[in-house]
């Protein structure tokens, strides 16, 4: 593909992500991505037969997004428990998009799940933070609880996003991170119990020796 052929199907992409965050995926037509995307709809199909197609382009941008913001921090972030502290920290800074359209991964997993049978395209989205979010905790010391507090925070975290998008309430949104940022803060690492001592038994003279 020529680098105008990649330009072309990128802007096709970026339109309708943008389409879906503020107007849903059902909402969104092919009108709609080729007038946003600013091409002629007959040459749409030369990159997409249907809106499933664009609808996978869209979650593999996502994926590659995310996967490159988290390999960033873990780089930029030495210390696991600030890398979890920076995942809610971004919250924050996308507080005005989420107050008037909600989580864009939560959002369309939510939307597109109300139709899926069995299979929702967009949970890897999901199970690529609750993965990384599960190495953050492991890397803290709870190796078998990592996954039970990974699901923990992105559970609040994605329904305080609900919440403060219900209500346009930014406040909610910045209390609910404070209270994580300081139960991360005050997360101690796990106490590793000390092996228990075999049992000893005492001779007839009252010295003790092993059982």
């Amino acid at each position: 593909m020529s680098s105008k052929g990649e330009k072309t199907r990128s802007d096709i992409i970026e339109a309708a992500q943008n389409l879906f965050y503020h107007q849903g995926y059902h909402f969104t037509s092919f009108s709609d991505i080729v007038d946003s995307a600013g091409i002629l709809r007959g040459n749409i199909y030369h990159y997409f037969k249907t809106k499933d197609d664009i609808l996978a382009a869209v979650i593999d941008q996502h994926l590659a997004r995310f996967t490159a913001m988290l390999e960033g921090w873990e780089k930029e972030l030495r210390e696991p428990r600030a890398r979890l502290i920076r995942f809610t920290e971004m919250l924050i800074g996308r507080q005005d998009d989420l107050v008037h359209y909600g989580c864009p991964v939560g959002t369309l997993t939510g939307e597109l799940g109300k139709t899926a049978d069995t299979h929702n395209p967009a949970k890897p989205l999901f199970d690529l933070f609750l993965q990384w979010l599960a190495r953050q905790f492991e890397a803290l010391g709870y190796g078998r609880e990592a996954d039970t507090l990974a699901l923990h925070l992105l559970g609040r975290s994605q329904g305080i996003t609900v919440m403060t998008h219900v209500y346009r309430d930014p406040k909610l949104l910045k209390r609910e991170v404070t209270l994580l940022q300081g139960w991360l803060t005050g997360l101690e690492p796990p106490r590793v119990k000390a092996a228990a001592r075999p049992a000893r038994a005492r001779t007839r003279s009252g010295t003790e020796r092993p059982a």
